[in-house]
This record gives C-alpha cells, structure tokens and sequence, in this order.
C-alpha cells in the first residue's frame, strides 16, 4: 500500500505541513471542526499560513482520494483508516497554573489508537512536555489496538527547536 499521509489538526501548525506534503504525497487534512473543513474548501483560511493559490493547487475532493498526489479534507474520524503515516499538530495550552492541557492531544491519539494497524507511524508534532509521547500517547495507541510498540506500529517525536 502507498503510503497516505494523516495531518491531524489544521492550525498554525498542521494546515502548512498538510499543503507541503500534498505537493509530493496523498494525504489526508484533518480537524475536529467541520467548520474548519468548510473554510478550508471554500479558500478561507483564518490562520493566514498559506494562501488561496497555493491551498487550491492542492486541495481535491475526498471522493477523489484513490492514492494520487494531493490534499483532501475531513472531520469524519473513521477516514484517518485509509492512513498509515500519522502526524499530530493538535494544540497543548497551558493553564494559569503552567501545566499542559493534554485534551486535544489525548483525543487526536484515541482516534488514531481506533484506526492504527500493523506497521503504521505516528509522528508527535504538538509541544509536549519530556517523557509525555512514552508516559501519555504510547500508552492510549497500545491499549486501543494491542499492538506492541516497535513490533507493530512506531512512534516519532519532532522536537521544537
């Protein structure tokens, strides 16, 4: 199976990357918001990291996502199946107190952990405290599938530099 690529969450962050990758490879753009799904189809982009030419040259339709070079769409979870490369770009607020809001990145992993299968990658790109992929994230992907790290599926972090 080629490789099809799952950008999860289409901000700052992920909405940039999702269009870099979809100039060379298939991938998937995804969001929890539909709304955000809605914009990004009809050329508005609210975070102003990419602009209208660049979106349209990539973006296509989900019903024509057989496997060819481009970005579709969604906010429906059970797509991210058709995926077998994972990268979160979720967002981790921190509170008054200083201590990271792991929600959004929690859920982003859960959805993955329902889809995931053998010989899959999953690429953290949200800002994340040490040890937080190996105490938090691994954890959720293994009890959702029971799969065993590096057997079965792998695990990337991309630092912040």
């Amino acid at each position: 199976m080629p490789d099809k690529i799952a950008v999860i969450g289409l901000g700052y962050v992920g909405l940039p990357l999702a269009v870099a990758f979809g100039k060379q490879y298939s991938v998937l753009g995804f969001d929890i918001k539909s709304s955000r799904i809605e914009e990004l189809y009809a050329g508005i982009d609210h975070t102003n990291e990419t602009n209208l030419p660049e979106l349209s040259n990539v973006l296509r339709n989900w019903t024509n996502s057989d496997g060819a070079v481009g970005l579709c769409l969604s906010s429906i979870p059970i797509t991210l199946s058709s995926c077998n490369i994972y990268i979160v770009t979720v967002p981790t607020p921190i509170d008054q107190s200083k201590l990271p809001d792991l929600s959004s990145l929690k859920r982003a992993t859960e959805m993955i952990g329902k889809v995931l299968k053998k010989g899959d990658l999953v690429i953290y790109e949200s800002t994340v405290y040490p040890g937080c992929t190996e105490e938090v994230c691994v954890p959720l992907l293994k009890n959702l599938q029971a799969l065993f790290i590096i057997r079965n599926f792998f695990v990337g972090i991309l630092p912040n530099g």
